[in-house]
Order: structure tokens, then C-alpha cells, then sequence
């Protein structure tokens, strides 16, 4: 999810655009080694590893079945069992390089200690993604990190939320983790967008944690409603729990807030459709895990990065009552986008 669902959603270091200047770089030990193994893809086995059970990760169940389709892979698996925990991920990706695994792709579950995974498994030989959420910091020990741009998406999420109310109200915030640095980072998107109305919008609430499950939302959106709901202009989510209870709550309710919410969830998609939710801001999942595992094949088969550890934001999308039928043809023009660019700028192969 730059981390989110957020996913962190998305999700980690700052979700940063980057176009990478296509030339060579010095080749490392362990990109030497990836190169001089050359491995078919039939030989590739990917292994899609998110923090735990969330619903923006379904989509990669789908994705490692048609990926390993389409690039004729030796396998491809999505393991979610980790439950939210570093050292059980970690025993998941061990367990899953024991099984014959040989290329991941890892949601972190701790930005700020994930990088010592991902250099543990190229230390093996194995290229490795960080995919919908970068670690936390300047530095990206994965191959490439995959991710939505954070900071933008919530940016563009406030902008829509600002355009709805007319330019002038109070917003309210929900999001993930307070400490994850990619929580941070939305709350930065946020700010950066109602700065720029010169005090006309102004924030009253942030709520943090409160993505843990569906529960814990609901129960923080009706708290807010009873205390503050006749204040609120407009909600903002950058998470996907906090989302859908606030979609259920305002219709609930019957209170004329606006709604920007993230992600697809039914029911902010039917929201949209019904005028009680005025849009929402998707990323990308399925272009995550299925460029994701391209460019693993492409490692494993002898490529190197061009720019080693590059970000690349993999998109997000305003959708409206407007274009509530049409996103996805965006967003799969966005994944095609993404594949042409590993093989044109971010991959180097021989």
C-alpha cells in the first residue's frame, strides 16, 4: 500500500516517483552471482509475502496464480501467515526459501528493521522487492521497492476533499500507525494539500491506529461522529478499515460530511455510486505484485538494476462518481506502464 493500505497501506521510506537514468552501475557480489545463474523462468519460483491478513493484499492471491501463467513460471505463491510480526515473517520467508523459492516479494512488517531481511536474502542469492511499502529511512537494501507514493496519495486525496467542500471547512484525518513512517508521511500529504488553502480548510482531528481491523474503525468513527460530527466538513482516510467505517458511519448517521476514502472496498464503490461517499483514491495492488514478479523473473533470469534500491511509485488514482465505472481501465494502463519501464529504464540486461 508508499506503504498503505494505508495500506500503511501502503506500507516504510517515503513513496517517491523516480524516473532512474538508464546506464550501468558496478555490479555487487551478490548481483554477480544473480547474473551468472541465469535462470529460466520456469526455474523462478515467487514468493508474495505480505505483513498478514488485510484486504488490500487479496488481490495478490489473484495475481501470483495469473503471473505464473503468463511468465510461465516454476511457481508462484502468496503467503499471508505471518500475522503481523517481523520474526514470524521472517520464519515465513526462510521456511518459503527451504521450500524452493528463489525470488520474493515482501510487504515488510517493520520498515525500520526489514532492510536487514531483504540483505540476508540477497546475501543467498535471491532477488528481492519491497513491494507496497519501502523501508523506513534513505536506504533500500531490496532490489527495487514497488510502492505507492504515500505522501502523494494523500495529497491528492485532500485536494479532492477540499474541491468537494468548496474550498472552506474542517477536515478530519483517520489513518494507520502512528509510528509508521509512512503514516507520517500521509499526515504530511494531508497537511501539504490544506496549507495551501491559506487557512480556509483547517484540520480538527487526526486519528491514528485505528486500521487494525474493521471493528477498531467503526468504533473510532461513531466516537467521532457523537463528539465532533456536527463540526466536520469533510473526512479524509489514508487507511482502508478507517475508510469503510467512515462510508457506513456518515451514511449512517445522515450527516453531511464528505467522504474521501482509499481503496476499492465495496462498500466505498457502492458509496460512490449512491452520492453518500464523494471518492475515494485507489492504488495499486495488482500492478504491484504483478510487476513486482516480473521484475524478480527478470533478476533471477541475469538482469541487474540499473539504479540499485530504486523507488518506483507503482500509482494512484481519484476516482469520482464521474469515472466510478472507468478506473480500472487507468489503473491497468498504469501496471502496463510499469512493466515497460523496468524493461526500459530500471532493468539492465544483456
Amino acid at each position: 500500500m508508499k506503504r498503505s493500505p494505508f495500506l500503511r497501506l501502503g506500507i516504510g521510506a517515503a513513496l517517491i516517483s523516480l524516473v532512474a537514468t538508464a546506464g550501468c552501475t558496478r555490479k555487487s557480489d551478490n548481483e554477480a552471482a544473480t547474473a551468472s545463474t541465469g535462470k529460466g523462468p520456469d526455474q523462478v519460483k515467487v514468493a508474495l509475502i505480505p505483513g498478514g491478513a488485510h484486504p488490500y493484499f487479496q488481490p495478490w492471491k489473484t495475481a501470483a496464480a495469473d503471473v505464473k501463467t503468463e511468465f510461465k513460471l516454476g511457481d508462484a505463491t502468496f503467503n499471508e501467515t505471518s500475522g503481523w510480526d517481523q520474526t514470524k515473517q521472517n520464519d515465513v520467508v526462510k521456511s518459503l526459501a527451504a521450500q524452493g523459492y528463489n525470488a520474493f516479494g515482501i510487504f515488510g512488517v517493520a520498515p525500520e528493521n526489514i532492510n536487514s531481511t531483504f540483505e540476508d536474502l540477497k546475501r543467498q542469492g535471491f532477488p528481492v522487492a519491497s513491494l507496497a511499502s519501502c523501508p523506513a529511512g534513505d536506504v533500500n537494501k531490496a532490489d527495487f521497492c514497488l510502492s505507492t507514493d504515500v505522501e502523494e496519495a494523500a495529497y491528492k486525496a485532500t485536494k479532492a476533499a477540499i474541491e468537494t467542500i468548496g474550498g472552506k471547512g474542517n477536515l478530519a484525518h483517520l489513518t494507520g500507525n502512528k509510528v509508521d513512517s509512512n503514516t507520517q508521511r500521509r499526515i504530511a500529504g494531508v497537511e501539504k494539500a490544506v496549507g495551501e488553502t491559506g487557512g480556509q480548510v483547517k484540520i480538527i482531528q487526526v486519528v491514528t491506529d485505528i486500521d487494525t481491523d474493521l471493528q477498531t474503525a467503526q468504533k473510532a468513527v461513531a466516537d467521532l461522529l457523537a463528539a465532533k460530527g456536527s463540526e466536520i466538513t469533510a473526512i479524509v482516510n489514508t487507511a482502508y478499515n478507517p475508510a469503510v467505517a467512515s462510508a457506513e458511519g456518515v451514511k449512517q448517521a445522515k450527516l453531511p460530511i464528505k467522504v474521501i476514502a482509499i481503496d476499492d472496498d465495496k462498500t466505498i464503490l457502492d458509496g460512490i455510486k449512491d452520492g453518500s461517499v464523494a471518492g475515494t483514491v485507489l492504488q495499486n495492488p495488482v500492478g504491484q505484485a504483478t510487476v513486482g514478479s516480473y521484475g524478480l523473473m527478470k533478476l533471477a533470469g541475469g538482469c541487474t538494476m540499473a539504479d540499485a534500491g530504486v523507488i518506483v511509485d507503482s500509482g494512484s488514482f481519484v476516482v469520482t462518481k464521474a469515472n466510478v465505472d472507468s478506473y480500472e481501465t487507468d489503473r491497468k494502463a498504469k501496471t502496463a506502464e510499469l512493466r515497460q519501464a523496468f524493461d526500459s529504464q530500471y532493468l539492465t540486461c544483456r
